[in-house]
C-alpha cells in the first residue's frame, strides 16, 4: 500500500510537470503574439490653435507608422497672418511647430515640423489657401535650422541636386528655390492640383546639398475639415525603399474614436 500510494504521488507530480509546462509553453505563445499586437505611442503634445498636435508611432506586424495626431479643436483658433510669432519668407507668413518624435521612435526620421500657412504659400492660384505642411526630416532640428541664407553656399547647396536614383520619376524641381529652415522642395508632377483641380492634398520630397532630407505631406485645412478617409501609394525611387525613409503610402483621416486627424507615413521599413 505504501507502495501504491507513493506510485500514486509520483503520477500527481508529473501531472503537475506536464500542466506547468504547457502553462509555460501558452505564456510563451502569449508572449509572441503580444509582441505582434498593434501598439501606439506618442511624442509630446504641443499647443495648436484651441487644440494640440503630437507624433504618434504605431507597429503592426513590427512595421512602423508614424504620424502627426492633431485634435479637434487644432484647427479652430489659428493663428492668421498678422498674428505674432509668424516667419514672413518668400511672400507668405507660416507659423512653424517642432515635434519631437515618440521616444521609441523606430524609424530614421528625426523631428517632424509642422507648418500652418494661414493664406498658403506659392506658387499662386495653386498653394495659395490655408494649410499645414507636415515636413517629416531625416536630419535632426540643428542642421534643418542651418539652412539659413547667410550661408554664403546657400545656393550652391540648393542647386545641388540629389541622384537620379534618389528621387522617384515624377517628381521634379520647379526651381532651385531653398525655403529657410526647410530646404528645397520636389512636386509630383502627376497632383491633381497641377492639372487644374483645386489643391487639397499633396506629397512632397525635399533635398539640401545633394541629399534628401525630408517627406511632406501637405493639407489643407478645409479638407480635413471633411473628415477624410485617404490613403494612396507612393512611388519607390529608382534605388528602391531600403535606406528606410521612403514610406509606401500616406494617409490622411479622422479617428473618430480618438477625435484626431491623424497624417500618417506608412510602408515604413523599421530602423536597423
Amino acid at each position: 500500500m505504501r507502495w501504491i500510494k507513493a506510485r500514486h504521488g509520483r503520477g500527481r507530480m508529473a501531472a503537475l510537470a506536464v500542466l506547468a509546462v504547457a502553462a509555460l509553453g501558452a505564456g510563451r505563445a502569449v508572449s509572441d503574439a503580444t509582441a505582434f499586437a498593434d501598439r501606439t505611442t506618442y511624442g509630446r503634445a504641443v499647443k495648436i490653435g484651441h487644440g494640440t498636435a503630437r507624433t504618434y508611432l504605431t507597429m503592426r506586424g513590427g512595421m512602423p507608422e508614424v504620424g502627426v495626431a492633431l485634435s479637434e479643436g487644432a484647427l479652430a483658433g489659428l493663428p492668421d497672418e498678422h498674428a505674432p510669432g509668424g516667419v514672413f519668407a518668400h511672400g507668405h507668413t507660416t507659423f512653424e511647430t517642432v515635434l519631437e518624435l515618440p521616444a521609441e521612435n523606430r524609424t530614421r526620421f528625426r523631428h517632424v515640423l509642422l507648418n500652418w500657412n494661414p493664406r498658403g504659400h506659392e506658387p499662386p492660384g495653386i498653394y495659395d489657401t490655408p494649410h499645414f505642411d507636415f515636413h517629416f526630416y531625416v536630419i535632426d532640428s540643428a542642421a534643418r535650422v542651418a539652412i539659413d541664407p547667410a550661408d554664403p553656399e546657400y545656393q550652391r547647396k540648393a542647386e545641388r541636386k540629389p541622384a537620379a536614383e534618389w528621387i522617384p520619376a515624377r517628381y521634379v524641381m520647379p526651381a532651385p528655390l531653398a525655403f529657410a529652415r526647410m530646404g528645397v522642395h520636389w512636386v509630383d508632377t502627376t497632383s491633381a492640383e497641377l492639372k487644374g483641380e483645386p489643391f487639397t492634398r499633396t506629397f512632397i520630397y525635399g533635398s539640401w546639398d545633394g541629399r534628401v532630407i525630408f517627406v511632406e505631406p501637405m493639407v489643407t485645412k478645409a479638407y480635413l475639415e471633411t473628415q477624410p478617409e485617404f490613403s494612396a501609394t507612393l512611388p519607390a525611387p529608382p534605388r528602391g525603399r531600403g535606406d528606410g525613409y521612403y514610406p509606401e503610402g500616406y494617409s490622411v483621416r479622422w479617428d473618430a474614436a480618438r477625435k484626431e486627424y491623424r497624417i500618417a507615413l506608412t510602408g515604413l521599413p523599421p530602423r536597423r
